[in-house]
């Protein structure tokens, strides 16, 4: 799951490795460094050496850029076309993860738990403790040391325009207990001074809720199409057509209305930490 209890990246497959391999291998046969490569495809270091672990899905832009500086797109193209055709659940996680790479804005509603962008190291592994079946400790450490990782978007992505709307039950439940909920409502005061986050509180009480039908999440492609995800109990889905992205699309945009302002959500936030 995305943010629930199940990883939140991409797990390494032996088609991953493999086209990690081929890129590694062409990379050095090119005479170039990470460091050295990775902005020439307008990628972090980290990014790059990811994709080169198998841990990190590739995405089309990054497949054609990669292509281009190290002088072999057919070879790149082959060794990811088996990537694509991967069905199911995972696939539908993998694809989700790659637009996720490249989106300008990112839209978050969360009724179910803090969204994972969002969720300090305390309340993460509160999260996964509640997991069941449940996890082993190593598990446990791994998949809160992913969800960590990914938060590096956050920082490094200082043009993407992040948007979460989370209900304010998910504070009041006190996940983890109130000395988690303290840390989780610093945590989420700092995300606030980001000038690219912008987090909004859906109170207790609203007579008219645009997000009764659950959690979403929207990206916006450089190219300017918008795609939706979301998930349920054993499943996934990755919404692309225009007709329902564009209903998702409203339902977030009345959602925004309906919410605190960001304003107002800080002030809520403080006084919510005060009580504690």
């Amino acid at each position: 799951m995305l943010d629930g209890v199940a990883s939140s990246e991409p797990e390494v497959s032996d088609g991953l490795k493999s086209f990690g391999a081929v890129l590694k291998a062409l990379r050095e046969e090119a005479g170039l460094t990470q460091e050295e490569f990775a902005p020439q495809v307008r990628y972090s270091v980290h990014a790059v050496a990811k994709l080169e672990q198998g841990k990190r899905f590739p995405s089309v832009r990054f497949i054609e850029r990669a292509g281009v500086v190290l002088q072999a797109p057919r070879v790149l193209k082959a060794a990811a076309r088996h990537l694509t055709r991967r069905q199911g659940l995972a696939s539908w996680f993998v694809q989700w993860a790659g637009i996720e790479e490249e989106a300008i804005s990112l839209y978050a509603y969360e009724c179910r738990a803090i969204p994972g962008l969002l969720q300090p190291e305390a309340y993460a592994r509160a999260v996964f403790l509640s997991s069941l079946p449940p996890l082993t400790d190593e598990q446990l450490e791994r998949q809160v040391e992913a969800r960590l990782e990914r938060q590096r978007v956050l920082s490094e992505k200082q043009n993407v325009a992040f948007s979460f709307i989370i209900e304010q039950a998910l504070l009041e439940r006190r996940t983890g207990g109130d000395e988690v909920t303290g840390i989780l409502i610093d945590h989420l005061l700092q995300r606030t001074e980001l000038r690219n986050v912008q987090l909004q509180i859906m109170p207790m009480r609203q007579d008219d809720h645009a997000g009764l039908d659950g959690p979403m999440y929207l990206a916006e492609s450089p190219e300017n199409q918008w795609f939706g995800y979301f998930e349920g109990q054993q499943g996934s889905a990755l919404i692309t057509g225009s007709k329902d992205t564009s209903a998702l699309l409203q339902r977030y945009g009345k959602m925004r209305s309906q919410a605190l302002s960001h304003e107002a959500t800080v002030g809520l936030l403080k006084q919510m930490r005060g009580a504690l």
